[in-house]
């Protein structure tokens, strides 16, 4: 029989003691992850990156955008669950159309965002979206995911290279495997964020099924503006526009039930 190393079982105890440890539940949709990352470090390290990109980048003073926004952003962020959360939204000048939240409550919007959200609901749906991510720890999931990969890859090409073995071709396949397995994630946090960004607006008493018609309206703006690009769907961060709806679709229901419970209709 072989013989275990006796460094291996403190290690695989660790190890578990970690994921165990490490393993939280996400609001709203109850998938279980692993996450290694401190809370209040995040909330720390999203307070920091916020400020430079105040510093770095023009902020709008559009009195419409950030009329809305505000409007908005107050209403989201009374449903929104982030403990301690030093609510901040503020609008950039920035032709792309496109949002963001980091942790600690703060949430950008650029100026080209407008042109497609149309409505207050629409907006809704964005930032109920990126605050979904926050609110999911998608980040430190990465993060988390990223070095568990790192160490895995970094063990077997330690293994397949020793004893003067030449491992490289199985090392570069088992990176590369890991890298469409870091994709395919991503593109699942994607849809988790948005069934959560639609309960979330309903539960501001928004209507959830804008969030099906906001996607729809990028996907239109994507092909008028030649944006569609030609990657193939495994190597994409982000989820099809038609796979966003179908999996919206799939979800409304349950915003449905939420807006309906606050006298929407």
């Amino acid at each position: 029989m072989r013989r275990v190393s006796p460094l291996l079982l403190p290690i695989s105890v660790l190890t578990a003691a970690i994921v165990a440890v490490a393993c939280r539940t996400v609001p709203e949709t109850g998938r279980s992850q692993f996450n290694v990352l401190d809370p209040a470090k995040e909330a720390s390290l999203g307070l920091s990156e916020f400020k430079k990109i105040k510093d770095s980048k023009k902020i709008s003073t559009n009195p419409t955008y950030n009329s809305q926004v505000q409007r908005v952003g107050a209403r989201l962020a009374k449903v929104m669950p982030i403990e301690n959360a030093d609510w901040e939204f503020v609008v950039f000048e920035d032709s792309a159309p496109n949002a963001f939240a980091l942790p600690g409550g703060k949430v950008g919007v650029h100026t080209g965002l407008f042109q497609i959200t149309k409505n207050d609901a629409g907006l809704a749906a964005v930032i109920g979206h990126e605050v979904g991510h926050v609110v999911a720890r998608h980040s430190g999931e990465r993060l988390s995911r990223s070095m568990v990969s790192t160490a895995v890859v970094a063990g077997a090409g330690y293994m397949l290279n020793k004893d003067g073995r030449d491992g490289t071709l199985a090392t570069t396949a088992l990176g590369a495997g890991a890298l469409l397995e870091t994709q395919r994630f991503s593109r699942k946090q994607e849809l988790e964020a948005d069934r959560m960004g639609a309960i979330y607006m309903a539960r501001a008493g928004y209507d959830p099924r804008e969030a099906v018609e906001l996607w729809k309206r990028f996907g239109q703006w994507r092909v008028e503006n030649n944006q569609e690009g030609s990657m193939p769907v495994f190597l994409r961060t982000h989820p099809l526009d038609e796979t966003r709806i179908i999996e919206l679709q799939r979800y409304l229901p349950e915003a449905i039930a939420e807006y309906e419970r606050r006298g929407g209709r």
